[in-house]
């Protein structure tokens, strides 16, 4: 199995390890089948709407680790509506690709920033567009998620 230069750098270097303390969203999702879980936490600035800063903490292999990573780096000084449109796909891009087996952590990236998101929305009493009630395994996503 061959990662990308890429994956292997925020695999070995990570960013945005850790927690935030006081955090304007948590997100927390997993995988069963493999046993991956990754949290996410957000910190938001409520009048723009602006992600100021993104933490994770991941159980599981490089390739969960290397999503969360990018992920993270991805969302950071995006508006909640710019933060939607990362996905699985776009996580994946910006990691030059991922080996076939590996496209879950992708997913597993994507449903944690939109938990987060969900848990931040549900705090703050208000609805963003286009946003979907998160899901605790992926699993339960599976065969819709875009590979």
């Amino acid at each position: 199995m061959l990662y990308s230069d890429k994956v292997m750098d925020h695999f070995m270097n990570p960013r945005n390890v850790g927690e935030i303390d006081d955090p304007s969203g948590v997100g927390t999702v997993g995988n069963v089948k493999c046993g991956d879980i990754m949290k996410v936490y957000l910190k938001i600035e409520d009048n723009s709407g602006v992600v100021e800063d993104a933490k994770f903490k991941t159980f599981g292999c490089g390739a969960a680790v290397a999503t969360s990573s990018m992920a993270t780096e991805m969302i950071k000084g995006k508006t909640i509506q710019e933060a939607l449109e990362i996905t699985n796909k776009t996580v994946m891009e910006a990691l030059d690709g991922l080996p076939p087996i590996k496209v879950h952590c992708s997913c597993l990236a994507e449903e944690a920033l939109h938990a987060a998101l969900w848990d931040y929305a549900t705090k703050r009493g208000i609805e963003i567009t286009g946003l979907k009630p998160p899901v605790s395994d992926i699993g339960e996503h599976e065969n819709v998620m875009a590979y």
